[in-house]
């Protein structure tokens, strides 16, 4: 088994996550029309894929710690295949739904295993390097999944993008049935499920640390991705295409931020990285409060510099959790994942109060104190766990 190859492979499965869930946005109106329904409806076709990918993250983390890795990838991505056959053969926007549902539910795999099986395979310096490159994967989904839904889309029927996920489904889990090997250690003990062992994660200050701080990542993330636009359009008039490249200067530096993330661990201590890019960002989002209504080019540069300090956090946080939680990593992975979703699911909904209050001064205002608090916790964190250590 080629180590580096399982890597990209089982990273791939965790890339279609966030992929199936941005390529399908492009051909709104078209299923809209289609389907002759309402837009809530229609909107409810993205939120509860998103639910259903978070809820099934705190099944799958025991699941895949007692019944081995390759059979639970295996198994999701079979049910995600299927589903999304559903969504091509769809006739009622109901059975969409439904069928969306469980797309997350058999995808939602991906991110579990994938982080679990690098935990298993590598170790210190080489464990943060491929962590970083299932970052860099996982940060690409969103990215990349509305450019290919958008050409779809203007040269296909709208339907056609639910076979494009089929055949990469197929692709990716036909590799990972003839590469990927169990990866699960011989000595590791499958003890029954127990609802204390997602309180075990928290309990523990690295693992309630590493949480906290990917909820509030993905809660000021995703106010990044919904209310931008206002401002885009309000102060600066920008076409949807020229938005979209503004968008991309943010995407593409948490995919690099992503990369340098991966390698700079083992140069570096991973709780120091954790806190230098933590408040970088609060810099980088009063960057963006100052520079947001002075110029598009301070925009770009603060939206950029907040996905760069971003990413460089995102493949520490999982490298700590499978170095921290050995016996049970797939368990503190889905805890992890499922409060970052929660974040991504919180953050408009609080953003659009806030928004209607005191416009997007008060929303990234409040992120950036959410932030800054987050730093200071893990500040005091790390030098309590520096005292103990010298006692």
């Amino acid at each position: 088994m080629k180590r580096q190859l399982v890597v990209y492979l089982v990273s791939l499965a965790a890339f279609l996550g966030p992929f199936t869930q941005t390529i399908y946005t492009p051909i709104l109106p078209e299923v809209r029309e289609a389907f002759a329904t309402s837009s809530f409806l229609i909107n409810l076709t993205i939120s509860i894929f998103t639910f259903f990918l978070a809820m099934m993250q705190i099944v799958y983390g025991p699941l895949t710690d007692r019944k081995g890795r390759r059979t639970v990838l295996l198994g999701g991505i079979v049910i995600y295949i299927a589903a999304s056959l559903g969504c091509f053969f769809s006739t009622s926007i109901y059975a969409l739904l439904f069928f969306r549902a469980l797309q997350a539910v058999g995808i939602a795999a991906g991110s579990v295993v994938a982080a679990t099986v690098i935990g298993d395979l590598f170790t210190g310096k080489e464990r943060g390097r491929a962590m970083g490159t299932f970052q860099m994967m996982v940060s690409l989904g969103p990215v990349v999944g509305p450019i290919v839904g958008g050409f779809l889309a203007e040269h296909f029927p709208f339907r056609t993008v639910f076979l494009a996920l089929v055949a990469v489904g197929g692709l990716v889990g036909a590799g990972n049935f003839l590469l990927l090997k169990e990866t699960k250690p011989e000595t590791a003990v499958s003890s029954p499920f127990r609802l204390s062992d997602f309180a075990s994660v928290l309990r523990r200050r690295a693992g309630s640390s590493i949480v906290l701080l990917g909820f509030v990542q993905y809660y000021s993330l995703y106010n990044f991705l919904v209310f931008l636009p206002s401002i885009l359009t309000d102060r600066y008039g920008l076409s949807a295409q020229e938005k979209g490249t503004v968008y991309l200067a943010m995407s593409s530096m948490i995919v690099i931020g992503s990369f340098l993330g991966g390698r700079l661990q083992g140069r570096f201590p991973e709780r120091r990285i954790l806190l230098a890019a933590s408040y970088l960002t609060v810099l980088s989002i009063f960057f963006f409060l100052i520079a947001a209504q002075r110029s598009l080019s301070l925009l770009v540069l603060a939206i950029a510099l907040f996905g760069l300090f971003l990413g460089l956090s995102l493949p520490v946080q999982t490298t700590v959790l499978t170095n921290v939680f050995q016996a049970n990593r797939s368990t503190a992975i889905g805890v992890y994942n499922f409060f970052r979703y929660m974040g991504m699911a919180f953050g408009p909904m609080i953003g659009s109060a806030l928004f209607a209050a005191g416009g997007y001064h008060l929303v990234y205002g409040i992120d950036d104190i959410l932030f800054f608090a987050c730093a200071l916790l893990l500040t005091v964190r790390v030098a309590r766990t520096r005292r103990q250590s010298a006692v």
